[in-house]
């Protein structure tokens, strides 16, 4: 079964972690309806997409196997590793247990933020594709059920010359128009020309008004055709947040994203506060007890936290419920392979106050193919009624496309 915490420390210390593991609740019970299943191995390999997709495959002594995605980032495949030996041996139906097993094991590595929680999430949304496997159930039935049966998807838009609000109109216009989605985003932290010192976060007036005219540009072309978000990546100051916020309350703006940086909750309220522009955040947070901060200081109009980083499908869906007492919308950062985004909209469809799903991939040309079923068609997701997440990696696109030096999963 591997070595475990304490072999890996100190094996003569004492052992003071609370133990969630199988053994020690006794829940070896057998089970019957072929549910007593035993995890045999967890592996991971990374696909270099438009991010290095780290993709996730746990394996059963049934010869099921669970596919899910963690978040991209140094030193997540290494924490996957890592965790393997905590959950060989135990039943994968038991995800919270599991999912709470290993945020505690891993407590002193930091399991509370980071790329610890990202790891996490890539084997409980592996968890989740194999709990509806084992079970023969959609992954979004062992969330409560669906609200809807398609999840809408809103489009990241880029353009070769990002700074030209001309450019992005075209841009907008072709990605309503030929490609069929009725939501978009474009980034906002883009070279004006007309910006100095961008340390210190501050918007001089050129910039603002350049900024301004983006967005102008954006919503007169698409109108009521498309909603139209914006992005600001946490670069800016309070005030020059809530200076450009205000510029553009005159537009059709579905919502201004991270305008300023994430760690200081009261700045992002004041910005919030200051302005009729919604205002969303929450990709850089984890966790339900961070991202309820923003949720229950009102610092937000909508959250936007990122499934396979924030700690999994059951933990993203604890968030939404949060956001839901306080009549929050969710709308899902995501720039995940088709494992990922598939994942979200299972969790999109579970919660009644979800808007969208991102989909950051539009310019890959091969991005559909690293999955055998179609996933976005018409701007939004269908989401599959086949057990567990309902996707089947195509292993020779993963192959092709893997990040160099990475060893392809077993078969199962």
């Amino acid at each position: 079964m591997g070595r475990n915490y304490r072999d890996l420390h100190d094996p003569n210390a004492e052992y003071t972690m609370r133990e969630l593991s199988a053994e020690t609740m006794g829940v070896r019970a057998k089970r019957g309806g072929g549910r007593d299943v035993e995890i045999t191995d967890v592996q991971c390999t990374m696909v270099d997409g438009n991010f290095p997709w780290t993709l996730v495959r746990i394996y059963t002594d049934a010869g099921l196997v669970g596919t899910g995605e963690a978040y991209w980032g140094a030193g997540v495949p290494e924490l996957i590793e890592r965790m393997t030996p905590f959950v060989v041996g135990e039943n994968p139906l038991d995800i919270d247990r599991l999912y709470e097993h290993l945020v505690q094991k891993m407590s002193g590595e930091g399991s509370i933020e980071g790329v610890t929680v990202s790891a996490v999430s890539g084997i409980e949304v592996a968890l989740h594709d194999l709990a509806g496997k084992i079970l023969e159930a959609p992954a979004y039935q062992l969330l409560g059920g669906k609200y809807r049966d398609e999840m809408r998807v809103y489009c990241d838009c880029h353009t070769e010359t990002e700074a030209d609000p001309e450019a992005c109109a075209d841009e907008a216009e072709r990605v309503v128009e030929d490609l069929g989605y009725d939501a978009l985003k474009f980034d906002l932290d883009v070279p004006s020309g007309h910006g100095k010192d961008r340390a210190n976060r501050h918007l001089r007036p050129g910039e603002i008004r350049h900024k301004a005219e983006t967005v102008e540009r954006v919503t007169e072309r698409v109108k009521d055709r498309a909603d139209a978000a914006f992005d600001c990546h946490w670069t800016f100051s309070g005030s020059s947040a809530e200076r450009l916020a205000g510029a553009i309350e005159d537009y059709d703006v579905w919502w201004l994203e991270d305008p300023v940086p994430p760690e200081n909750l009261e700045v992002q309220k004041e910005v919030t506060d200051s302005t009729t522009t919604p205002i969303t955040a929450g990709e850089n947070r984890y966790r339900v007890t961070e991202e309820r901060r923003l949720i229950e200081d009102q610092a937000v109009d909508i959250i936007a936290p990122d499934m396979p980083k924030v700690g999994g499908m059951r933990e993203t869906r604890k968030i939404a419920d949060v956001a839901n007492q306080y009549y929050v919308p969710v709308a899902m950062h995501n720039v995940s392979s088709p494992v990922g985004t598939v994942a979200s909209a299972h969790v999109g469809a579970a919660v009644p106050n979800s808007l969208a799903v991102e989909y950051h991939s539009y310019e890959l040309g091969w991005w559909s193919d690293l999955v055998e079923e179609t996933v976005i068609e018409d701007g939004s997701i269908t989401i599959p009624e086949r057990p567990g997440l309902g996707v089947t990696l195509d292993l020779d696109t993963v192959a092709e496309h893997m990040v160099s030096g990475e060893t392809l999963f077993d078969e199962a």
